[in-house]
């Protein structure tokens, strides 16, 4: 089977990888870029420390775990053993950077006095991070840890492949109402002080 796949590979796959390592690390410069231009840059012991928190998010739950779910389509030549522990290394990365993002906005916001999980990308981040390590730790159980039947292996391999995508789709979306939280608030303090709805003072005193 592995051989099939192998030879039916696409002739432009080298470029396919290409474009999406040139747009991966596009995103990840235009986020630093946006970061250090329009919000002061990163600094952790600082009212800058908030801006961690986008910078390690779009690295690892964006950038790095993309690369991740590449690796058996880029290395399909390479020995099996080779390619799983790459592809879990990803991950490993992926989720300790990730991790440092989720401390920085919530050791952020305990210095503040904010309040957490206040929105929809708060909650949608948090599911996103723990199916993201259940679905490592699942992973690394039945494929990297030594003494999974083969027969189990093959039944949840499906699973793996689908949610391993979901997965990084949905933080794709986390990501992009990550950022329209952060346009909202800064509408919210630049255009609308004076506004007394409710809903503007929340945004407003929870604001990044």
């Amino acid at each position: 089977m592995e051989g099939g796949a192998a030879a039916s590979a696409p002739a432009a796959l080298p470029y396919y990888v290409a474009f999406s390592q040139l747009l991966g690390l596009t995103l990840v410069a235009v986020t630093g870029a946006w970061l250090g231009l329009y919000r002061g840059g990163i600094a952790w012991e600082s009212d800058l420390q908030f801006n961690a928190h986008p910078l390690c998010m779009v690295i690892g739950l964006v950038f790095l775990q993309g690369d991740a779910l590449l690796v058996y389509r880029v290395f399909r030549n390479e020995a099996k053993r080779t390619t799983k522990v790459l592809h879990g290394l990803l991950h490993v990365f992926a989720l300790v950077i990730a991790l440092v993002g989720l401390v920085a906005v919530f050791d952020y916001h305990r210095k503040k006095g904010y309040a957490d999980l206040y929105s929809l990308h708060s909650w949608c981040g948090i599911l996103v991070f723990v199916l993201y390590f259940v679905q490592w730790l699942v992973g690394f159980t039945f494929f990297l840890f030594p003494g999974a039947p083969f027969s189990l292996r093959s039944r949840y391999r499906p699973q793996h492949i689908f949610f391993g995508a979901a997965i990084f789709l949905l933080s794709v979306g986390t990501a992009l109402l990550g950022l329209k939280e952060a346009l909202l608030f800064n509408l919210g303090k630049s255009g609308l002080r004076q506004n007394s709805h409710p809903l503007w003072r929340l945004h407003i005193t929870a604001a990044l």
